[in-house]
């Protein structure tokens, strides 16, 4: 069945405080994707983001983002004030999301709510009891994190941070208070996904997930569960994952998450990737799994070295981890991000597995008329986007561009002008044989750059655009929807 669909990261909905959030503009949102005769809304990972607000650094690999918590939720609760929202000055200048602001002002907000919330309150009590498996450990470690400032917990007193018995036992005596309130937002996001989720997959939409491959150094997984993960005795990464030099970065691309210890995790059944891929699925209803060709090889790259050049390929768990994860959990709809550099043994991992996988537009115009990305090379199991958050929107490419490969991309779409651009990237993505096709918001309304959403291997620009208030129109919904009929997608 062919279907299609859109990319729009919760942070990037509209709004009054400063960030997308679970409200009125998601909901309102959903109803622009049924007007517009879509099938999905593909998002970004949603866990709680630290230093460089990426979300493929989280704290968590099973918590929620306390920012896409809804405000105006809390007020009609009673928790809050639309006062006391309002004092707080959340909103960014530009419509950008400012995430210092969003710290500082929204946190408090959430402490406040916490301290009238009736904590005996039946409902929490059931989701505390059984989220237990995860949230006792993430709930100690925010808590513990706070009372550090925000350091890592590789900065903490060596007892606490190797997770002596005695110092985890005191600091849960010692930090009760806050490990209830880190449990609370718990709950409050997982309650307003819920019911977000529910309200889209009943208008027929399906959320896209996204689930990073690792996971943060600094996180409650690598805290609670050293492992699972190639670390020294005293719970610091002996190697880290990134990428090789290539033409887009000579040194390559250092990331710095810890590596995982893949000879334990089939030891144990792959027990922890079982419960985190089971997790994933009860949030979303499709997973998209991030840096694929990881589980055939991982580039391994000596902590402390200053960049990625000096690395080495170690080989990874293969078909055997997703045959396990079928075993336990069934025919998942999973899509695996297959992008860059792939070897025979990935394809091979592919082709075995069944996954689908992306084919990027942005790709395709090299002037090799055998480039996997041309539309004419796919198979019809895969998913075609424009672009993805990592690229630059189709008008900042095209702007980009050397003028000898901006006249090979008019000539195969057949235009003379660059000012619908967009528009046409759309029609070849939707045309195409791929079984699904997604198209980030910026490129349906044919932005430029300046509302890239990530530029890799920088920090301090990404992750900030947001939507305006007035973008989704009703024009831009029959547009769409006339498109994604034409081309048998509704």
């Amino acid at each position: 069945m062919r279907k299609s669909g859109v990319l729009l990261a919760i942070s990037s909905l509209p709004g009054k405080y400063g960030i997308g959030c679970f409200g009125k503009e998601a909901y309102d949102f959903v109803d622009f994707l049924v007007a517009a005769g879509q099938h999905y809304w593909q998002i970004l990972p949603l866990g709680p983001t630290g230093f460089g607000d990426s979300p493929y650094q989280s704290f968590s690999t099973f918590a929620g983002n306390p920012y896409y918590i809804d405000l105006e939720e809390l007020i009609k609760l009673g928790l809050l004030t639309k006062k006391e929202c309002d004092r707080a000055d959340l909103k960014d200048g530009d419509g950008s999301v400012n995430y210092e602001k969003i710290y500082f002002g929204k946190m408090p907000l959430l402490k406040k709510a916490f301290r009238r919330f009736n904590t005996a309150d039946k409902e929490f009590i059931r989701f505390c009891r059984n989220e237990k498996e995860w949230l006792d450990d993430y709930a100690l470690y925010m808590a513990c994190k706070e009372e550090e400032g925000g350091a890592s917990f590789l900065e903490w007193d060596a007892d606490l941070r190797t997770r002596k018995p005695s110092a985890v036992k005191e600091a849960k005596k010692r930090l009760s208070d806050e490990v209830l309130y880190y449990s609370f937002l718990q709950y409050l996001f997982f309650s307003q996904w819920g019911k977000l989720k529910k309200y889209a997959n009943e208008a027929g939409i399906e959320i896209i997930g996204d689930i990073p491959i690792y996971v943060a150094a600094d996180s409650a997984d690598t805290w609670a569960n050293p492992k699972l993960f190639q670390l020294s005795k005293d719970f610091y990464p002996t190697a880290v994952a990134g990428c090789p030099p290539d033409m887009f970065a000579v040194t390559g691309q250092l990331w710095g998450n810890p590596l995982y210890d893949w000879d334990y995790h089939k030891s144990t059944g792959y027990a922890w990737w079982i419960q985190r891929i089971r997790h994933c699925f009860r949030l979303y209803d499709v997973v998209r799994v991030d840096h694929f060709r990881g589980f055939d090889s991982y580039y391994s790259i000596p902590y402390k070295d200053p960049t990625a050049e000096f690395g080495h390929w170690v080989k990874g768990p293969g078909f055997d981890l997703f045959r396990t994860v079928r075993t336990e959990l069934g025919d998942l709809r999973i899509i695996a991000e297959d992008l860059g550099f792939l070897t025979p043994s990935v394809y091979k991992l592919m082709k075995k597995c069944g996954y689908p996988g992306m084919k990027i537009l942005e790709f395709a115009f090299d002037g090799n008329a055998e480039n996997e990305y041309l539309p004419y090379n796919y198979s019809s199991n895969c998913v075609v986007y424009t672009g993805t958050h990592d690229n630059e929107t189709v008008q900042g490419w095209y702007a980009s561009m050397k003028p000898a490969d901006r006249k090979r991309i008019k000539e195969f779409l057949n235009v003379k002008s660059a000012k619908n651009l967009h528009t046409e990237m759309i029609r070849l993505a939707f045309a195409s044989v791929a079984d699904t096709a997604v198209v980030p918001m910026q490129d349906l309304l044919g932005y430029g750059n300046e509302a890239r959403m990530n530029t890799p291997s920088t920090m301090g620009i990404n992750w900030m655009w947001r939507m305006k208030a007035d973008a989704l129109s009703k024009e831009l919904a029959d547009n769409l929807y006339q498109m994604t009929k034409i081309y048998g997608r509704l």
